[in-house]
This record gives structure tokens, sequence and C-alpha cells, in this order.
């Protein structure tokens, strides 16, 4: 993997944010439609994190989003960000990453 710089790095806007829903993307077995609040404004993002969530457990949950990704159709729904997530090397093992402490909604990473 290459280096960034740390410009690069800076033009990332990464927040807090809290998951409200989660919906399933029709015809797809990876896929959740989750609704994300990121500090005063609800995002629509599609997450490839089905096969380790329910979508039951998530409402509620603090996650990292990259909130300036450029939106992307995946299977004909609209995604703003991305759920930021750790896996292992073949993909086995996800987990959504989270804050350790209570943090404000929309708190920005840095």
């Amino acid at each position: 993997m290459s280096n960034i710089s740390f410009a690069d790095f800076q033009k990332m806007d990464i927040r807090v944010g809290e998951i409200k829903s989660a919906e399933d993307v029709e015809g797809a077995d990876k896929l959740y439609k989750v609704m994300v609040d990121i500090g005063g404004e609800e995002r629509q993002l599609v997450a490839g994190i089905k096969q380790h969530y329910s979508k039951e457990e998530l409402p509620g949950k603090k996650v990292l989003v990259l909130t300036n990704l450029d939106p992307k159709k995946i299977r004909g729904v609209e995604s703003r960000g991305m759920v930021l997530c750790a896996h292992n090397e073949d993909r086995s093992q996800l987990v959504c990453t989270t804050v350790e402490k209570d943090i404000a909604i929309g708190s920005r990473v840095s």
C-alpha cells in the first residue's frame, strides 16, 4: 500500500455517527441500507456488513463515517459516505469502528 501525504489525510472528513436504522438492500446478501446521524444531518449509506451484524443490533451504535466520499449508487440505492470497518485478511471477521468513550455525534476525527 502506498503512503499518502498529511494534506491528503486532512481532506478526509471522518465523523462520529449514530446508526438510526438498518434495512436490507433488495437482492443483496451482504448489504444494508443504513441511516446515520452525523451531527445535524442524517445520511443514507450502503454498508457491506450484513453477514456480521443483524439489523436489530445496529441502531444506536456509534461508528466512524467517511462523510465526504463521492455519492455512489449501489444496487440502485444511493450511498453518501462509508461506515469504516476493520477486517481480517480473509474478510471472515469484520468489525465496525466505534469510539471508546461517549462523544458528541458529528465530532471530527483528526
